[in-house]
């Protein structure tokens, strides 16, 4: 009976000592931290962002733009610091009766705060006052030159012509135009200035034509205001 008792007790000191020496070799070993990688890089993530805008802009005490778009992100850490309108963007200008002057839209929009830049991509559609409708599918809007501009093909209808061509430039209220590499129609004139009733005559070719906007007679004492000139 002692015997056993004597071997219990062995077994009992061996397992307390082994057990002391497992903690102190834990004790021994520097701890490590098992950390997830980040879901995303921080520069891609946004200071702000809005859902569902549907806002007005003021300048000097007048209501004169409305902005709507379903995702607005504000992003200061990226390089150069942005808006992103990756949901589609939509502007519309008023006068200072509240009617709409001009709209602009597409599918996803950037705006470069320090530059003053607007990037426009995808099914970008542009109207003013005149009558002038601008297509296309990536349009740059420099605020800082009050100019627009594009590098792949643009649509441009208005009331009297259309043209199109791979290259687009304009001052900010379209009133004024260029585009290169163009193919256009417009109403043909006879000799004593007034519009034909035949067919309207194409104008192909590799030049650029630059002319300025019809104006309605009714808006031309209107001019300065006439077309588009958003600054937000």
């Amino acid at each position: 009976m002692s015997e056993l008792r004597y071997h219990h007790i062995r077994l009992i000191s061996a397992a307390v000592l082994w057990g002391a020496l497992m903690l102190l070799s834990a004790c021994g070993e520097e701890a490590k931290e098992h950390t997830a990688a980040a879901i995303r890089d921080r520069d891609s993530v946004s200071m702000m962002t809005t859902y569902g805008v549907n806002t007005l802009i003021s300048d000097s005490g007048v209501i004169k733009y409305r902005i709507v778009t379903e995702r607005w992100d504000v992003n200061v850490i990226r390089q150069p610091n942005r808006w992103e309108f990756m949901k589609g963007i939509f502007f519309e200008q008023f006068d200072e009766q509240f009617h709409v002057q001009a709209y602009i839209q597409a599918d996803s929009a950037w705006y470069f705060d320090q530059m003053k830049l607007w990037k426009l991509r995808g099914r970008v559609r542009i109207r003013n006052i005149n009558g002038l409708l601008y297509q296309s599918e990536e349009l740059f809007w420099d605020g800082l030159r009050h100019e627009l501009y594009s590098n792949v093909f643009s649509k441009v209808i208005t009331p009297e012509r259309t043209l199109q061509g791979t290259y687009f430039r304009s001052d900010e209220r379209m009133t004024y135009y260029t585009v290169s590499n163009s193919v256009g129609s417009f109403i043909p004139e006879d000799e004593s200035g007034e519009e034909s009733s035949g067919t309207p005559s194409d104008t192909p070719g590799d030049t650029t034509q630059q002319m300025p906007l019809p104006m309605r007679p009714a808006t031309q004492k209107h001019a300065k205001g006439a077309g588009i000139d958003i600054d937000i």
